[in-house]
């Protein structure tokens, strides 16, 4: 049995700037791999929802996250505060 490509997708939000995260890289395969490999050398928190990475590949680059999906993210920035705050914690 084929192996599904791994997919990847980037957001980026910045709380009291932006009305929403927006997609700012999506991929699969190569792309993909990049897009992690990027993440991982700038610490940057990666979370792991196949079901959301679907849907945000349908999104086009830089669009804003719907409605729909806020909750979703939501966790997902509620997960990488909880990181930020133990990093600090660390120091």
């Amino acid at each position: 049995m084929k192996e599904k490509p791994q997919k990847a997708a980037a957001l980026k939000y910045t709380h009291g700037k932006d009305p929403a995260p927006k997609l700012t890289a999506k991929g699969r395969g190569e792309v993909a791999k990049k897009i992690i490999e990027l993440a991982k050398a700038n610490n940057v928190p990666i979370r792991e929802d196949e079901e959301l990475v679907e849907f945000l590949s349908t999104l086009d680059l830089y669009q804003e996250i719907p409605p729909q999906l806020y909750k979703a993210v939501a966790e997902i920035l509620a997960f990488i505060y909880s990181l930020n705050v133990k990093a600090g914690q660390q120091k």
